[in-house]
């Protein structure tokens, strides 16, 4: 009995083999072979979706160098770690065209602006926020702050020209 199965058996994995053969081998014809050829278009058109994102990657570029981009405006690393996400990379207090929690600092001179670190940082003046980042700051790092800052206006003023 049992090699009655193990005969059948191989004689159906034989038959089957055959009708394979006989259809195309798989993954070069019939279903799989259309799947492939579908698979090489849908790569095709990668291409062409990669070459338009290329294109409107192009066209933003453009843009920011006419409108001047952030990274233009030259800033510390100091100011962009502590400042620049209130007050905004430039010191305006926007950023695309909506308001950023902190104040409007672009403009002000350094020893307006020395006072109100200082004041910040004594508490005279309450946000806990600016008491925060200036509470471990000495004198000079705050008078380099307020010397950076100042020098916002002319610098902006330079890269619109």
């Amino acid at each position: 009995m049992k090699k009655i199965i193990a005969i059948i058996s191989t004689l159906i994995v034989l038959g089957l083999m055959a009708y394979t053969f006989s259809t195309g081998r798989a993954f070069q014809g019939g279903e799989a072979g259309k799947i492939i050829k579908d698979l090489k278009f849908m790569d095709n058109s990668s291409n062409v979706s990669k070459k338009q994102d290329t294109q409107e990657e192009d066209k933003l570029k453009v843009l920011r160098e006419k409108v001047g981009n952030e990274s233009a405006f030259k800033v510390s690393n100091d100011y962009k770690v502590k400042c620049s996400s209130c007050h905004a990379s430039d010191g305006s207090g926007m950023q695309n065209g909506k308001k950023l929690m902190g104040t409007r600092l672009i403009g002000q001179s350094e020893a307006k602006l020395l006072k109100d670190l200082k004041d910040f940082k004594s508490g005279r003046r309450e946000n806990l926020i600016m008491k925060g980042l200036l509470i471990n700051l000495d004198e000079n790092e705050l008078k380099m702050f307020a010397k950076e800052i100042s020098q916002f206006k002319s610098k902006q003023d330079a890269f619109k020209q």
